[in-house]
């Protein structure tokens, strides 16, 4: 059966990438809208990106609201700072809120109205030029057609989509990464390991995003925690930058499963930051996807070398659910209770959370038939 294959229109990688796109960044337009947020203006990143636009005589303005996860709010906000100075094109700056934010608002840029008509619906406008610039290894949104945005009057992450959202061009320079905290690093890693395993085992993986899945979950393993015990370890955010790219347009091309939809609602009511929801999800959601896709799991765990040929496909499945189980643990992921969640708000959530999990079409990826009923009782099984 015949697949598409998408990724953004041009990737830039490793360390000095920044400079290699400065005439690329000249062409695109004549303003531009950098979105980012406050702490990429402290740490002088968006510094470094505003040097390489004046050298090419770019104007620029500064949207840097983005505080915590995009919401509607920030992207009608964002949008109107766009029209009224005169942008042309966008750059995001930052972790996935960024660049998930820029998407948002170069969707309405031509078409207006609000980012929440789109929910349930394929995006397919003009857009403006957009550049990614990832400060985090994690959320692969650099490469991928999906945008989350949080709809605050109905409390539920919509997850959009559309090819027009995969970025023009996408900036992976490890500079940016090294002045990630090690929660940050330890979070964003594990968001795109969960991207890379549920795109190998979804059932709409194919060929192509087997082999990028594949080889993110192999680097991840190997230097997520090198990565998280020692930031300026350069080759270790180099490899992970690579991972995160790998992983998102491997889901992008096969989407992502069980995990992804039960972090949202989390996400959504009790405002974990993606990347940890999902890290506390993964022992759960994959003890219950096993059984579908043995063998799918029976090839991590042989990749990573948590199992061997000796091992059946079952065994081999727990020695990798087991082999996730431990990095989470020595990354420090806290439990919804060492998070601070009251379990009674939790449980007073549960069916909103199953029957919002559903409604995402993500679990229904999973290779194993599964109900609202499942979903609300790996919710309680998290206590």
């Amino acid at each position: 059966m015949a697949r598409e294959f998408i990724v953004p229109g041009q990737m830039i990688t490793g360390a000095g990438a920044l400079e290699m796109a400065r005439d690329t960044l000249g062409q695109l337009g004549k303003k531009a809208m950098i979105v980012t947020d406050k702490v990429m203006m402290e740490l002088g990143n968006c510094a470094k990106v505003e040097k390489v636009l004046k050298s090419q005589k770019v104007e620029y303005t500064i949207y840097s609201e983005i505080a915590g996860e995009p919401t509607d709010v920030m992207i009608e906000k964002g949008l109107t700072q766009y029209k009224e100075e005169g942008c042309d094109f966008l750059v995001a700056l930052g972790g996935g809120s960024p660049i998930d934010s820029m998407k948002a608002i170069g969707s309405l840029v031509k078409n207006g109205g609000n980012i929440s008509g789109y929910m349930g619906k394929v995006i397919d406008v003009e857009m403006p030029p957009m550049v990614a610039i990832p400060t985090t290894a994690g959320t692969g949104s650099e490469a991928t057609q999906f945008t989350i945005i949080t709809d605050t009057k109905k409390d539920i992450k919509m997850l959009l989509k559309g090819k027009v959202l995969i970025p023009s061009l996408a900036i992976i320079d490890p500079q940016f990464t090294m002045t990630a905290p090690p929660k940050i690093t330890a979070a964003t890693g594990l968001d795109a390991l969960c991207h890379a395993v549920e795109a190998y085992t979804s059932r709409k993986a194919q060929t192509l995003s087997d082999t990028f899945a594949l080889s993110a979950v192999k680097r991840i393993f190997q230097y997520l925690p090198i990565a998280f015990r020692d930031g300026k370890n350069e080759e270790a955010r180099v490899q992970m930058s690579v991972a995160a790219l790998e992983a998102g347009i491997a889901f992008n091309n096969s989407s992502v499963t069980l995990i992804h939809g039960m972090s949202r609602p989390i996400g959504a009511l009790f405002h974990v930051a993606h990347g940890l929801s999902n890290a506390m999800l993964m022992k759960e959601c994959l003890g219950f996807a096993l059984e579908g896709a043995y063998d799918r799991f029976a090839d991590l765990g042989r990749a990573i070398g948590a199992a061997d040929g000796a091992d059946s496909d079952e065994t081999a499945s727990a020695k990798f659910q087991a082999a996730v189980v431990a990095l989470t643990e020595e990354l420090e992921t806290p439990t919804l209770a060492e998070f601070g969640i009251d379990k009674e708000a939790f449980f007073n959530v549960i069916e909103k959370m199953a029957y919002d999990a559903m409604d995402s079409g993500s679990p229904q990826n999973t290779q194993r038939e599964i109900t609202q009923a499942d979903i609300e009782q790996m919710y309680k099984n998290l206590w």
